[in-house]
């Protein structure tokens, strides 16, 4: 695709890609509209899930401290990106470009670092020195001794990186195609499909029941109905590509596990098995039995407990998946094709594919703790875990004398209008992820 075409589609889908890029990042707690300075003394680093924080001191004009922190990216996808903990040393200056806290003047979303030695480091950088592969050096075999597949190792989607390496504008991308975009461009979804939670997959969708409608309707992501808030699992689908996860699978015998990598989510298809127990305890895994068919690995899964499947697609008891996941040995890659049905919830089956490729990391599970809710300044205005940042402002949110004025952008709303729209942020997990 050209540039041509590219600066079109940009144009034409300019306010669904940034309402894409919220709909990701929780910027309902963030001012897009303004860019703050901030600088200071590394005090701490929380290298975790679903979002990283920076802690440091920063010293006001009349010589007192005050402690601030700023947002980054998820643990596992900034160290797929060559970032790491290490970088951010205690007793060390650091200077912050990013988007101010709607709540907290003493925290930020990061949009650039600065580091020491004058290191400067946009929010998705790609680092010049990642973790080095773990792709084999001697070729993988593709067969296993007992012949089948050979689909044991470590398996990532592809990462995706906003079109703005800032992260204030476009829309999220494979990063092999990064540099086919503009900075902030906002390619639109192809027609039927949209971007989904990585490795190329579409993003599903059902017809519901009015039951499966009410849900959908009662839930509220960015608050803790979102599972992901709690730091736990949203679904079997939905977790195995979103927000770049190293997954791992192991044969071994008659099981086969599959460890998931953002919140340590562990299954186990048992291949030994044709029927499910009658006694299933629910749970966000279900209880799993598989079998090969000329190569294809179809796993068949039951006994969930209700649940999120896809925000804000919800599941009921009577959920049923039905996977197949078939491994490209020349091109060292996964595909999984998958069907949902509900019939509490859905008139039609909720379907869809994904395709991962062998891990750039090994897998090690990142911790987990949603900080988005803290009241870090303890002034009693943090966003309500209930409200999903969309709650009433307090002193806290105070204008802030932006550095250096953000250039008005197609993708910048007016705030009355930005805050209105944000109210339903999560229909855009839809399209993006």
């Amino acid at each position: 695709m050209s540039l041509t075409p590219l600066r079109l589609a940009a144009a034409c889908a300019a306010v669904l890609g940034a309402h894409a890029a919220a709909a990701h990042h929780g910027f309902g707690n963030f001012d897009r509209s303004r860019e703050v300075a901030l600088e200071g003394t590394i005090t701490g680093i929380d290298f975790v899930n679903p979002h990283a924080y920076v802690y440091f001191e920063a010293t006001n004009p009349d010589g007192t401290k005050v402690a601030k922190r700023c947002e980054m990216r998820a643990a596992t996808v900034l160290r797929r990106s060559g970032w790491s903990a290490e970088m951010f040393k205690n007793g060390e200056h650091i200077e912050i470009e990013g988007a101010p806290d709607r709540f907290d003047v003493n925290s930020c979303y990061v949009h650039t670092v600065v580091f020491a030695d004058g290191t400067t480091a946009d929010r998705y950088a790609q680092l010049s020195k990642p973790a080095q592969s773990t792709a084999p050096t001697a070729p993988r075999q593709a067969r296993l001794p007992s012949g089948e597949p050979n689909i044991t190792g470590d398996w990532a989607p592809e990462q995706r990186v906003m079109t703005d390496p800032r992260g204030r504008s476009g829309a999220l991308v494979p990063v092999s195609q990064a540099d086919d975009f503009e900075p902030g461009a906002s390619p639109a979804p192809p027609a039927g499909a949209a971007g989904g939670g990585g490795g190329g997959a579409a993003r599903p969708r059902v017809t519901y029941t009015p039951a499966g409608q009410a849900a959908a309707d009662a839930f509220r992501n960015g608050t803790t109905d979102n599972p992901r808030m709690r730091c736990e699992t949203t679904s079997i689908l939905f977790d195995w590509t979103f927000d770049g996860p190293v997954n791992r699978i192991t044969q071994s015998g008659d099981t086969i596990t599959l460890q998931y990598g953002q919140l340590g989510l562990t299954r186990t298809i048992h291949m030994n098995m044709r029927e499910h127990p009658a006694n299933v305890e629910r749970t966000r895994a279900g209880h799993s039995i598989g079998r090969w068919e000329n190569d294809v690995l179809v796993v068949d899964t039951i006994g969930f407990a209700p649940g999120v499947l896809n925000p804000p697609i919800m599941n009921s008891e009577q959920l049923h998946v039905v996977e197949r996941f078939t491994l490209d040995a020349s091109a060292m890659t996964l595909t999984r094709d998958y069907t949902a049905s509900d019939p509490a919830y859905y008139t039609d089956q909720y379907t869809g594919s994904d395709t991962i490729g062998v891990a750039d990391l090994p897998y090690s599970p990142d911790p987990c703790s949603e900080l988005t809710f803290v009241d870090f300044s303890a002034d009693g205005v943090a966003p309500d875990a209930n409200s999903g940042g969309l709650g009433p402002q307090g002193a806290a949110a105070a204008p802030a004398a932006p550095a250096a004025p953000a250039a008005p952008t197609a993708q910048a709303a007016p705030a009355a209008e930005e805050e209105k729209e944000e109210a339903a942020w999560w229909e855009f997990w839809k399209w993006f992820d």
